[in-house]
Order: C-alpha cells, then structure tokens, then sequence
C-alpha cells in the first residue's frame, strides 16, 4: 500500500497543494488532474521521492519512504517530461542499459520484450539524435518494460505518441495493474485506465474553498466519497 497523507506542497515561495491524501493498493491506478500548474508535476514528483512535502507523509505498507529511499528508487519507475535518450546510444543500447541497471541477468531478454512491446524493431540500431520526438517519446514509455518496477509514476506520458504508440502504452498498462503493479498518472486527456481513481490536484490549491473530494471512477457513472473510503 502506498499512503500520500495530508501531503502540502512548497515550491519556490509559492504554496502549491495543501492537505491532499491518496491511497494506491496493487492493481491500482490514480489519474491526476487539473490545470497547468496547480502541481501534478510536483506531486509525482514527491511520490517519486524527488521532493520532500512541506507537511504531510508518505509511506509504502506503513515505512516512511524517507527512511528508506534507496529502496523506494528501486520499486519505481517514473518517466517525466525529459525523455532521458542519450543521443550517442541507438534505441537498443538505451533500453539495455536501463534493462541492466534494473538486472543483468534479464537484461537481454528485457530489451528484446521492450522492442516488440513498443513496435521499436526497426529502429533498433538507429542513434537517438536521429529520432523523431514522437519516436523517442515512444522509447522513453519502452524504458517501462525494459527496466520493470512496482510503481509508474507517468508524467504526460502520451505527449508525442501517435494512436500506435499510445494503444501500446495503454495495453503495457493494463497487463502491469493485472500482475499487481500500481501507476499514478498525470494528464490533460482522456486516458483509457479502466476502474481509475481520479483525483483534481487543483481542488487543493490553499486558495480553494469547499472540502477537496477524492474520485473513484468505475467506468461508469463517477461516485465521490472522502479520502480512504474503501481502503
């Protein structure tokens, strides 16, 4: 279980979030929502222990990650608006570096499923400086199945992909919440997850009145109930 628990949010002088909750159990996926700026960014960004909460926890199955975070490193993998390609490495040789930082002995077998999954194939000696921003977009996502981790963490990760590449990212989904993996999702689209929770970063901006409700979309009509119902 991995806990966000009255989390705010600092960045720069600016108070960006405050009093935001969530709750991912395996299988699980949080869709984050709202407009430019009101802090899914930064809010993935804590979830990825890139930043500390101005107040507030988080926790995986009851540990804070700040007193564990090389372990938390290891049970995440977060693909953000940089698609992290290294120009001078064909498509190949980038996925297989990150297929073996994550295991070595998987590595081989890692890149090849990467490829296939991802329709990269024929681009597999190509440099990265030769790709196209859709295409390394699409090698960026591939990095999931080449290094596979408990928890993605996916900031836009449809920016660039053609209806291609997003059907494969959205069915690379769909088989990581089936083997218990759990995704926290930012966009601006509508994204196919099915039984989604879906939660607005901008309802708990410091100036926003009303109490801030957490969605829970079950593909059909969309049911609010207050932070950790049904945990």
């Amino acid at each position: 279980m991995f806990v966000g628990d009255d989390l705010a949010c600092l960045r720069g002088s600016r108070l960006v979030f405050t009093g935001l909750s969530f709750g991912l159990e395996p299988g699980a996926a949080l869709v984050l929502t709202g407009p430019n700026g009101c802090g899914k960014s930064s809010l993935l960004r804590l979830m990825a222990g890139l930043l500390r909460p101005l107040a507030g926890s988080l926790s995986w199955n009851g540990e804070a990650i700040a007193e564990a975070p090389d372990e938390h490193r290891g049970r995440i993998s977060y693909v953000g608006h940089l698609d992290a390609v290294k120009p001078a490495l064909t498509v190949h040789e980038n996925l297989a570096f990150w297929a073996a930082l994550a295991d070595p002995r998987e590595a081989a077998a890692r890149t090849g499923l990467a490829l296939d999954e991802f329709g990269l194939g024929a681009l597999s000696d190509l440099p990265g400086r030769y790709l196209s921003a859709g295409q390394r977009r699409r090698l960026a996502v591939a990095r999931l199945l080449a290094a596979p981790a408990r928890l993605w963490l996916l900031d836009e990760p449809t920016t660039g992909l053609d209806r291609d590449g997003i059907a494969r990212l959205e069915a690379a989904m769909v088989r990581h919440r089936d083997g218990g993996g759990m995704i926290a999702l930012a966009t601006h689209t509508d994204q196919a997850l099915a039984g989604a929770q879906s939660l607005c970063v901008g309802d708990y901006a410091p100036a926003a009145g009303g109490q801030p409700a957490y969605n829970a979309d079950d593909g059909g009509d969309r049911a609010v109930a207050p932070v950790g119902a049904g945990r």
